[in-house]
């Protein structure tokens, strides 16, 4: 009966749920609460359903008068789900059932879903990056919008690294979910649906959908370069850093409330530059650290480097010398442990030796968008107009002042 909804009555009570594998012997039923009960001695009144079967792709209803939108699934949270064979919460389900668990977006837009990948976000590569980039570029062309479900872990890198590789006059949406599908404090469905209305928006640019707050009464939409993960669980884990939330958007009525700048839908031509130098590295500085770790990765053939140094962008002095001579072929970011605030290595000795070196400040970028910035740049471009490019505002990832 593994996976099969039933009806049981123990110790006088009704109980109902969905069996589950059991090592003991013991029929375990997992209850509309989320919870899992194990019952002993019990008596089955009905089995009254089964669960959808893994594949089975439901039709999705179309509407001439809606705006056409692509999902695309690269798995993670969001697209996970018990597997009743086994009991695990496992990244399984496709694009189509997400949107099947989620009706209501059927009267946003009309929808086709594609499963690219089906990986947690912990296993995406620089080329997954790539691979997204160029279907996602193909899909701009056909769809009104696009929306990228993914894994929350690394969901920041990825966006960061689209919006540098791929110019949109239309919304790219990335969303995820703290908590996976078949949980009752999932906040799958409302993500997706802000989501949606995200994509049928006024809006040209890569964004991030996710819970604004611990409740489930709005999303933000941040900007895919000034957004970072900030919570391992909480659902309103995604924070917008040195910058406004682009928008807010009400449930349920899912009003679009813009709070900061953005690009506009079609005020941006549609460009793929799909290219990314992978020997870039990020190297957090903690007291101590030898600079030995600049000449090894140095050795290896990298030429990028992103460095999360301390307060207003510093390092040890005996980092000195070793990131002169790095500099002379290699471009050096600075960036900061502090994610608040900006770079300014001109107040201390050290900060001013650092730039006298050739270490480029890396003004209020996260470190992660540094990292995906200089890939982007040292693939596309050559090395003296990569290290112009990288202190430049390409598409919102520096502010032009800080503000508190």
């Amino acid at each position: 009966m593994i996976g099969k909804r039933v009806r049981i009555k123990a110790k006088g009570k009704i109980f109902e749920g969905i069996v589950m594998p059991s090592f003991t012997g013991n029929l375990v039923l997992k209850l509309d609460n989320g919870y899992n009960a194990g019952f002993k001695d019990y008596e089955l009144i009905e089995v009254l359903e089964e669960v959808r079967i893994q594949g089975q792709k439901p039709e999705i209803a179309r509407h001439e008068d809606l705006p056409n939108v692509k999902i695309i699934s690269t798995g993670g949270t969001i697209a996970s789900r018990v597997d009743y064979r086994t009991g695990a919460v496992t990244s399984q389900f496709t694009a189509e059932e997400i949107v099947s668990d989620v009706p209501e977006i059927a009267e946003i837009c009309n929808v086709d879903a594609e499963l690219l990948y089906n990986i947690l976000s912990e296993n995406m590569k620089p080329n997954n990056w790539i691979v997204l980039a160029r279907r996602v570029y193909e899909a701009l062309k056909e769809y009104d919008g696009v929306i990228i479900t993914h894994g929350t872990d690394t969901m920041h890198y990825t966006a960061s690294a689209l919006a540098f590789m791929l110019l949109t006059p239309k919304p790219v949406v990335f969303v995820g979910a703290q908590r996976s599908s078949d949980r009752p404090s999932s906040d799958a469905a409302m993500n997706l649906l802000c989501s949606a209305k995200l994509s049928v928006s006024d809006v040209g640019e890569v964004l991030v959908c996710m819970h604004g707050s611990t409740n489930d009464d709005f999303c933000y939409a941040h900007r895919a370069v000034k957004v970072r993960k900030m919570h391992t669980s909480r659902r309103d884990a995604f924070q917008s850093i040195n910058a406004k939330p682009v928008a807010r958007i009400d449930y349920p009525s899912l009003n679009i409330e813009w709070i900061s700048w953005r690009y506009r839908r079609g005020e941006r031509e549609l460009k793929l530059l799909d290219k990314l130098e992978e020997k870039v590295v990020l190297i957090k500085f903690f007291p101590g650290l030898n600079a030995d770790v600049l000449e090894y990765f140095h050795s290896k053939g990298y030429r990028g480097f992103v460095i999360e140094g301390t307060g207003l962008g510093h390092v040890s002095t005996d980092w000195i010398n070793t990131l002169k001579r790095i500099c002379e072929d290699s471009v050096v970011v600075m960036t900061s442990q502090c994610l608040h605030g900006r770079i300014c290595d001109r107040v201390y000795d050290t900060g001013r030796d650092l730039l006298k070196a050739g270490v480029i400040e890396g003004e209020d970028m996260l470190p992660e968008v540094a990292l995906t910035k200089l890939m982007f740049l040292l693939g596309n471009y050559d090395f003296e107009e990569a290290k112009k490019l990288v202190k430049k505002n390409l598409i919102g990832e520096i502010e032009p002042r800080s503000t508190y």
